[in-house]
Order: structure tokens, then sequence, then C-alpha cells
């Protein structure tokens, strides 16, 4: 009986598996799938943190939408700066655009 070669032991980096290679024929021998532990111990705990859940979404939006209500205004800020600044001074170059740069 041949002597064989040692298995080669890889880990996955994708799915966290173990692959046991064979070197001589480049093929996977044994497959042994990465086992997850359980993320909550019992139902109590996963409903808790769903209603946190939706304390923060609920803040989340509501900061969304004051940012919203208040854009046309930062926009109207950011033009008044930009025409007072081209006021001042003329003759200065307008600036440069995404586009333009190549």
């Amino acid at each position: 009986m041949a002597k064989t070669a040692p298995l080669i032991t890889v880990t996955c980096p994708c799915c966290e598996a173990t692959l046991h290679i064979d070197p001589e024929t480049r093929a996977v021998i044994r497959f042994e799938e990465h086992v997850k532990p359980a993320t909550f111990s019992d139902l109590e705990a996963a409903v808790q943190k769903m209603k946190g859940d939706v304390g923060r979404r609920e803040e989340v939006f509501q900061k969304s939408v004051q940012d919203h209500k208040s854009h046309q205004q930062v926009l109207n800020r950011k033009f008044d700066e930009m025409l007072k600044l081209a006021k001042e001074n003329p003759n200065a170059p307008p600036p440069q655009r995404d586009i333009d740069i190549d």
C-alpha cells in the first residue's frame, strides 16, 4: 500500500467551513460545515431586541424628516454665499466642477 500525504486543512474565509484537501489529487476529501452559535438564548430576548429596534427606527426616520425639511434652506444659504463671493470678485474664474476634472 502506497504512503499517502497528509491532508491539508483549510478554512473557507466566506462560510468558515473546514475543507480537507488531498495535495496529490487537489480534491476536497472531507467537508465540515461551520456550526453557527445561536444568536438568542431565548425568545424573550429576541422580542426585547425587536422592540428596541422599533424605537431606534422611529428616531432615525424623524431625523430624516427634519433633514428633508431644512434641505431647501441649506441649498438657499449655499447659493447666497456663492452669489456673494461672485459679486465680490467678478474677475475670479468660476469654481471647478467635477465634470471639468479630466
